[in-house]
């Protein structure tokens, strides 16, 4: 179910910043933002486009943390494991999360390309403790129990949104 890549989206997002390569992080920013991801046939593509190496763009693409290479889900549910959060028992909402939507260690994003979960050392809501966000929204004291209903709830919004 991954997103193809549509050239015509790259030129505009390209056109947008000037086809600059001073606007290369602008650039990886704005096609992450339409794909969730950076697809590998991308940096050819920018490379071709803007006169730079494709291992250059690769390495930027690779050096900045908020960078995918991988497709992530449409919604991106990171969930803190800072100090404040572990204490207040991060791990089961993590477990419940994995265990519902079929992850494991070695794969964060579920098949049908509709969640991905990230664990981050800190959200900076350590009085909200323990948190998720939600595509950056943040909901402060989760327990495994709210976990679970916020997921039948996206469920069904995307359902919704769909028109299933």
């Amino acid at each position: 179910m991954e997103k193809s890549i549509d050239y015509g989206v790259i030129d505009k997002i390209l056109e947008h910043n000037k086809n600059s390569e001073t606007n290369i992080i602008s650039i990886l920013q704005e096609i992450q933002e339409e794909y969730r991801y950076l697809h590998k046939d991308v940096f050819k593509y920018l490379s071709d486009k803007l006169g730079i190496s494709d291992a250059k763009i690769y390495g930027l693409a690779t050096f900045y943390e908020n960078f995918s290479l991988e497709p992530k889900g449409e919604y991106v549910i990171k969930i803190c494991d800072g100090t404040a959060c572990h204490v207040r028992k991060s791990i089961p909402i993590l477990d419940r999360l994995k265990k519902e939507l079929g992850l494991s260690k070695d794969k964060s994003t579920t098949d049908d390309l509709m969640f991905t979960v990230e664990t981050v050392s800190c959200l900076g809501a350590c009085g909200l403790a323990p948190v998720i966000t939600v595509n950056e929204k943040v909901y402060a004291a989760m327990t495994p129990d709210k976990v679970s209903e916020l997921l039948e709830t996206l469920k069904s919004s995307h359902a919704e949104k769909e028109g299933n």
